[in-house]
């Protein structure tokens, strides 16, 4: 094109920054187009060798490696004190990285009011508050137990829990039952309906998927996971058809192994709760990230979790020190009768979704998730998309129907978090902030910076 024929086009504007300069062009007829970029989070320089010569690039593609070929299977169940290692006798567990009592939310305080009634360990809700209060109890991760629990997280010594066996690696994982959503323990929320359905859960629902599990043998995870991607599901937020693809497995050994009664409560429990997959899927991608711990020299994320209180994340090379910073608000759409001011702060141990490549990460695979959290179809697309700019990698088993069947974002690289300044992307649900009321809504939040420009000091600390 010659210069004179250049300068003949119409002009184009091109803007970085600010998306309202855009919107002010277009409101005036102006042709323009809005770049998404952000400038570098403040600390970053690159990242590329440790001072013991470590090649950063390597080791990150072996934590890829690792977790993708993890193939987590679901080999049994047990009662959480006689199977979880390290478990003490008045112990409970919580989602997210360390909290005492003082410092704890509503609802992971009301879960814990709850879970010591159900115990025996205390006869009203009021006195196991004085109790834990009190120091009565010890109180821990999940995480620190090779365990994940949604939301509040909250795991006591005789809770039922599944058991997850990577079998790629041989480590294995523990989550509890998922009780469904609405006034129940994970949220916060307790009360005589609450403690009779857990007891339920562990009187019937336990030993029937139990026998069921010693019939079918070891359950795929991973291969139910890829399949419900590819019918709509994320598995953090939506579980429709992984529960679906579940329960077609169990249903014909529960009939076979139960009384009839018992069989007919339980397959209908678990038909009406599609949320039934979502403690499955986190404790399988637990299992496919923690077989990547330990790598020296890799910036790759294998934990997000929060509880109410604070946001945390655990790197490859660094397993047992959290990075934290405040648990962000929660950008929801809310339960009839509820709003933001009755919300508690970004809460659970199912953000392990998103560290896995599933959840918020995989929104292009499911849509209809935003009728559940918010925002668009087309929101779904462009998070998923986004999310590739901040890993290492691809899924090799876990893809997207509508990218072509191109691998989920896998591998969040706190190096690229820092130098994109774009965060994890993660949608989950939203709890009461007081203790006793259960879930209010579920929405959309981002991992706070805070945690990754931490992590990254410390990892420069090891580097050159």
């Amino acid at each position: 094109m010659a210069i004179q024929e250049l300068f003949g086009q119409p002009l184009k504007a091109v803007n970085i920054g600010l998306e309202s300069f855009t919107e002010s062009l277009h409101d005036q007829g102006t042709a323009a187009v809005q770049v998404d970029w952000r400038p570098p989070l403040e600390g970053y320089v690159e990242l590329t060798q440790t001072k013991d010569g470590i090649d950063v690039d390597a080791a990150n593609a072996e934590a890829l490696e690792r977790i993708r070929t993890g193939r987590p299977l679901l080999v049994g169940m047990g009662i959480a004190r006689e199977v979880i290692p390290g478990m003490g006798a008045r112990m409970i567990l919580h989602a997210g990285p360390p909290v005492e009592w003082e410092r704890m939310c509503g609802p992971t305080r009301g879960a814990i009011m709850g879970a010591a009634v159900y115990e025996g360990w205390a006869e009203s809700y009021a006195e196991a508050a004085e109790m834990a209060a009190a120091g009565e109890f010890e109180f821990d991760p999940c995480h620190h137990h090779a365990t994940v629990g949604p939301m509040a997280g909250i795991v006591s010594p005789s809770m039922p829990v599944f058991i997850i066996k990577n079998e790629t690696f041989g480590n294995v994982t523990y989550t509890t039952q998922n009780e469904g959503l609405g006034k129940v323990l994970r949220y916060g929320g307790y009360g005589d309906d609450v403690l009779k359905h857990l007891k339920w859960m562990e009187t019937d629902l336990y030993p029937a998927l139990a026998s069921a599990l010693a019939v079918t043998g070891p359950i795929d995870l991973r291969s139910l996971i890829a399949q419900a991607l590819h019918m709509g599901d994320e598995v953090h937020n939506r579980n429709r058809a992984a529960t679906s693809l579940l329960f077609r497995q169990i249903t014909p050994a529960i009939i076979e192994t139960s009384e009839k009664e018992v069989a007919q409560a339980v397959l209908k429990f678990i038909d009406s709760n599609d949320h039934f997959f979502l403690n499955l899927s986190m404790a399988a991608l637990k299992a496919m990230l923690a077989a990547a711990e330990g790598i020296n020299g890799s910036t790759v994320v294998t934990v997000m979790a929060r509880n109410g209180t604070d946001f945390g994340i655990r790197l490859a090379s660094m397993p047992d020190r959290w990075f934290t910073a405040p648990a962000p608000m929660v950008d929801g759409l809310w339960l009839p009768g509820y709003s933001e001011e009755d919300a508690n702060p970004d809460i659970g141990d199912s953000s392990i979704a998103e560290t896995g490549g599933c959840g918020g990460f995989a929104m292009a695979a499911a849509p209809a998730i935003v009728r559940f959290v918010g925002g668009t179809a087309s929101l779904a697309l462009s998070v998923t998309q986004e999310m590739y700019e901040l890993t290492v990698g691809e899924h090799k088993f876990f893809t997207i129907p509508a990218l072509n069947f191109r691998g989920t974002p896998l591998g969040i690289d706190v190096r690229k978090v820092m130098a994109s300044g774009i965060t994890p992307f993660i949608n989950t649900g939203v709890a009461h902030k007081n203790p006793g009321i259960g879930m209010v809504g579920a929405g959309l939040v981002r991992a706070p910076k805070k945690c990754f420009v931490d992590a990254f000091a410390a990892l420069k600390e090891i580097s050159e």
